[in-house]
């Protein structure tokens, strides 16, 4: 005797095992297409904060600064020095320019020395000898009102800012634009 089987609802059919599987193969893809779509939507983005190498970090203010012509401030958190001359206020990023050492700035010599080459750059960051192909980068420097966050004056081309006379304006330094230094013949 045959074995009957129960009618299908109406208008409903059984789903077979191929389409299943074709089911079943069809959603495992988009549940991996939508993985891997926002793992690369989160790397994309920057991440880039204040504060850290890439963005605007504050160096302190004005009155904080060192003497005129004397030892530059070392910042290793984002890489740069400032320096303070009589030309005014500049960041050097601190990385040599010929292999990309990190260089040291030498109390007894008074410059700048890259311990893997022997390049020497002075306090303003400006090629003196060695083989590097052209003086330090800098960063984009600003002097901004605590108060209004009112710029009161910037270095968009990396050369040395003049400071002005309020001691509790804030330095900031825009790590994300790194000006190259010149070429030396």
């Amino acid at each position: 005797m045959a074995k009957e089987t129960a009618p299908a609802a109406e208008g409903k059919t059984k789903v077979n095992r191929r389409e299943f599987l074709n089911l079943a193969w069809l959603a495992s893809l988009g549940f991996l297409t939508v993985n891997v779509a926002g793992i690369t939507y989160l790397f994309a983005m920057p991440r880039f904060k204040e504060g850290e190498f890439g963005g605007v970090y504050t160096v302190g203010t004005v009155g904080e600064l060192p003497a005129v012509d004397s030892a530059p401030i070392n910042i290793p958190k984002v890489k740069l020095w400032i320096s303070n001359t009589d030309q005014g206020v500049t960041a050097l990023y601190k990385v040599c320019t010929h292999l990309g050492c990190l260089y040291n700035w030498s109390d007894q010599d008074e410059i700048f020395a890259c311990p893997c080459h022997g390049s020497q750059f002075n306090l303003d960051g400006e090629y003196i000898q060695g083989p590097a192909p052209r003086s330090l980068d800098r960063f984009v420097v600003r002097i901004v009102d605590p108060q209004t966050n009112e710029i009161l004056a910037e270095a968009p081309n990396g050369e040395p800012l003049q400071v002005p006379d309020d001691p509790n304006a804030l330095i900031q330094v825009d790590t994300g634009q790194r000006i190259q230094g010149k070429a030396h013949a």
